[in-house]
């Protein structure tokens, strides 16, 4: 049978899990991960359709395993509004003068409205001229991990999961925070970089919507693991492929084009909410 996690921390009650089970054919409850705050439900049925009868529920974060929850073995994380709050190009951009424009471009590509590879380009672009020790001190002034970053990385690794974070920004954002949350891999662009200015370019391959998933299966293929040993979690058009191949793959206030391809959707919780959905209660989290 398929397993859904209902999650509403301190709020989860018998009103709640009962309009859910009404929801689900064939549902029964089948125990609390903790009392008040995430429970399992088991249920007959298509997932795709039980997926979007839990999204319509008010206050409440789920995530639809399909076969049964899969042990994790792999954990792939987008960067920007997702592992951190904010998207470091716009941030960058605002040191410049123009950040309105690049957060135009951010916004449509993250709806998936233009094309990723374009949008960096065209974004990339206007920071020509940009001093290379401006990335620094934006990264020290404006870039913050979410709540629950931290906790959900450490809890992961402590059992035994190998975790990598991923984003179409940059490595000189990206590679710090990977090393203060201790994510043992990352992926991200690289700036091109001239006598201490950016060129307004990039180099090497970009890593856009396809190199996300190329990067998971990689690591996957590496270690003789399947997909449903991957769990990813991201916000955007651009991982929408990731989230796709992932055994589980779960939007953190996640953009439409994201929301209608995840298993499960994070609203309203912090990112410790994931953890619950892999069946951990709170008192085996790690900080």
């Amino acid at each position: 049978m398929a397993i859904a996690t209902l999650i509403a921390a301190g709020r989860l009650d018998e009103r709640l899990i009962g309009e859910a089970t009404e929801r689900l054919p064939g549902a029964s409850f089948a125990g609390w991960i903790d009392e008040g705050d995430a429970a399992d439900l088991q249920f007959d049925g298509d997932p795709v359709t039980a997926r979007r009868a839990l999204a319509e529920m008010e206050g409440i974060d789920f995530a639809v395993h399909p076969h049964g929850r899969e042990p994790v073995r792999l954990f792939v994380a987008d960067m920007d509004s997702t592992i951190i709050g904010q998207e470091c190009i716009d941030e960058l951009a605002d040191y410049a003068g123009f950040k309105d424009k690049v957060a135009g471009i951010t916004e449509r590509a993250m709806q998936g409205e233009i094309d990723f590879a374009r949008a960096l380009a065209e974004r990339v672009a206007l920071l020509e001229g940009l001093d290379q020790r401006v990335l620094g001190e934006c990264l020290k002034a404006r870039i913050r991990p979410n709540p629950g970053a931290s906790t959900l990385v450490a809890t992961l690794k402590s059992r035994g999961v190998l975790t990598m974070l991923v984003s179409g920004g940059f490595t000189d954002f990206v590679r710090p925070i990977a090393t203060r949350l201790g994510f043992n891999r990352m992926g991200a662009n690289v700036l091109a970089v001239e006598g201490g200015k950016l060129t307004g370019q990039t180099v090497g391959k970009v890593v856009d919507a396809a190199a996300k998933r190329e990067l998971s299966e990689e690591i996957l293929a590496s270690r003789g693991l399947g997909p449903e040993s991957l769990v990813a979690i991201g916000d955007g058009a651009n991982d929408v492929p990731m989230i796709e191949l992932a055994g589980l793959g779960v939007g953190y206030r996640p953009k439409p084009a994201l929301a209608r391809v995840a298993d499960g959707l994070i609203r309203h919780h912090d990112l410790t909410a994931l953890l619950w959905t892999q069946g951990i209660p709170r008192s085996q989290w790690k900080s």
